[in-house]
């Protein structure tokens, strides 16, 4: 068990050297546990990029506030079992964990099945987004890659594509359109 669980570290350890992801965990985070989980399976197809259309972060401390903020709507208003989203980014640069890997989440209707949904914290109609933060995003699509979440041939669309919703925003709707997997 011992060496189970040292091989299970140095792979995150080496994931997070190899691609340039920080994840923060949700216990780091200070999230509420979730009201229940149902299985994301591994080999999906897609990924979907999103915005919270809420608060900009800029500090560790700031996005670790407004995650738990995010998570008290999605919880106590929208009655879902936990934060919409796979994973969000700040504009500090840090990925912060949402529902996690294998985890279904709830962030585009008839795609959460099939799909990874990934959120930059903040209104990006408004908001710029940083280098950092597109480093990030690429980062934990390689990592997602890596350990065969999603497919190495994935589709990347943005929330607009498959929902009817100016989500990402303008500003990483104009960034992602740029990247290897985006399609039209």
């Amino acid at each position: 068990m011992a060496n189970k669980a040292i091989i299970l570290l140095a792979v995150v350890l080496c994931a997070q050297a190899a691609f340039g992801v920080n994840v923060i965990s949700k216990s780091q985070w200070g999230a509420r546990s979730p009201n229940g989980k149902s299985t994301l399976g591994n080999g999906l197809s897609y990924a979907v990029i999103h915005h919270t259309a809420g608060n900009y972060c800029s500090t560790r401390a700031a996005c670790e506030t407004e995650l738990r903020s995010i998570q008290n709507y999605h919880m106590n208003s929208l009655g879902w079992a936990d934060i919409g989203y796979n994973f969000l980014i700040g504009g500090d640069g840090n990925v912060y964990e949402g529902r996690g890997w294998n985890v279904m989440g709830a962030h585009a209707t008839n795609w959460n099945s099939k799909s990874l949904g990934i959120s930059f914290m903040g209104n990006y109609n408004n908001n710029k987004i940083t280098s950092a933060q597109i480093n990030a995003a690429k980062g934990l699509l390689a990592d997602a890659v890596s350990r065969g979440q999603i497919i190495s041939g994935y589709t990347l669309y943005g929330h607009r594509q498959v929902g009817s919703t100016e989500c990402p925003g303008t500003n990483i709707w104009n960034e992602i359109r740029t990247w290897a997997h985006w399609k039209a």
